[in-house]
């Protein structure tokens, strides 16, 4: 049968951003919020635990629990890249690996048995070798199920899950419903669930499928399903090529200066010879902040982009989210698309040619949705205190 296998490094982002795993146990920590979004701390340490912090409280109410609570500014561009790290580590075993959250992931064991000496326990034995620090390792016929093994699993003592139907059920049915909240599409469950009185995964499953769907949606049997050990198949990640630019800026960037420099980094990642021609697809911006901690923003494009002018566009709008000054900038490829071959600019054409395709554009517009596909804004009592007085829509003619 196959077997898939969940990888779990507990408190992965705190550790990483804390430095190592010495500082949790010094005393309760917990990552402060992220500058510039709600005010929720994240990960907390066992000690943080003991006085009722959890993440997701708000960072007073977590101060109020635990007075001597030390936060520990968040460092996602660490965090990702130490992950990354350790899936590399497990694709170096032969794993296809599907990545979840930063500190769990999963992939399937039955082609690596005949590389790792024929048996479930030496893939295992091979995990804990190609990862640093305490892993917790849980394998089980679905992913749901391995996760919830590796919860129970210790660090030196892996937890393998019934393979039968029935006995995973049963193996499943004691487990507290607050699992749920490990996926995103079923985390709203578990808080309604208790509040009804209903706090395992059997008595879960012992509630007819029609009810739950009529009550939560479709997350309703989704979620029982997941409490009987069904779930559906691993998606692994494909091989991503590295291709990052970074610049260290001689004093803390902001405004115009932090502008200059993403068009620097621009260039330089267009220009590397290992693009091959490539359009990008994705790219991640990231930053060092001077007051401490990083920033990440992940920017998908619509389309395939080759043209620097419209990828300053794209990006220029995120530098406005950056909470603080900055050290260090980033810039790396995560997707790329088909050759971008001539990929001409609207805004570097002449004028000419320019009004030229958006008259053509528009014609083609107005014979598929009709007249009014291209209008334009006409101002005409801006002081007025009635909203539709103020604009009026006109025929656009370039």
């Amino acid at each position: 049968m196959f077997v898939i296998v969940c990888v779990l490094l507990p408190r992965f982002a705190l550790a990483v951003a804390a430095g190592g795993r010495d500082v949790l146990a010094a005393g309760p920590v917990a990552l402060a919020p992220e500058p510039g979004r709600e005010q929720f701390i994240g990960e907390v340490s066992a000690a943080a635990e003991a006085y009722g912090v959890r993440a997701g409280l708000r960072l007073g109410e977590a101060l109020a629990r635990c007075p001597t609570l030390r936060l520990i500014a968040p460092d996602p561009v660490g965090v990702a890249d130490a992950w990354d790290a350790r899936m590399r580590a497990l694709e170096g075993i032969g794993a296809a690996v599907e990545p979840g959250p930063p500190g769990t992931a999963f992939f399937g064991s039955g082609g690596l048995r005949t590389l790792h000496g024929g048996t479930l326990e030496g893939v295992l034995a091979a995990t804990r070798k190609a990862l640093e620090g305490p892993v917790r390792l849980g394998a089980a016929p679905s992913r749901f199920a391995a996760f919830a093994a590796a919860g129970r699993a210790r660090v030196r003592r892996p937890e393998i899950a019934p393979l039968a139907a029935a006995a995973l059920a049963g193996y499943m049915a004691p487990l507290p419903v607050s699992l749920l909240l490990a996926r995103p599409e079923v985390a709203l469950l578990p808080d309604a669930l208790e509040r009804f009185g209903i706090r395992t995964l059997g008595e879960l499953t012992k509630l007819p499928r029609a009810a739950l769907a009529d009550r939560f949606g479709a997350a309703g049997p989704l979620a029982r399903d997941l409490a009987q050990g069904k779930d559906a198949p691993l998606v692994p990640r494909t091989a991503a090529e590295r291709l990052e630019e970074r610049l260290e800026l001689p004093e803390s960037a902001s405004g115009v200066q932090l502008q200059r420099g993403l068009d620097l980094l621009i260039d330089r990642l267009l220009a590397r010879r290992e693009r091959r021609g490539r359009a990008l697809r994705s790219v991640v911006l990231s930053a060092v902040l001077v007051e401490g901690g990083t920033w990440r923003a992940r920017v998908t494009f619509r389309e395939p982009l080759a043209d620097p002018r419209r990828m300053r566009l794209v990006l220029g709008q995120k530098l406005a989210e950056l909470p603080a000054p900055t050290d260090v900038l980033r810039l790396r490829a995560e997707g790329f698309g088909p050759p971008a071959g001539d990929q001409r600019s609207l805004l570097a054409e002449p004028a000419t040619i320019r009004r030229a395709r958006l008259r053509e554009a528009v014609r083609q517009a107005r014979s598929v949705a009709g007249p009014d596909a291209a209008l334009r804004i006409i101002p005409v009592d801006p002081d007025s205190r009635v909203p539709e007085r103020r604009l009026t829509l006109a025929p656009w003619d370039p």
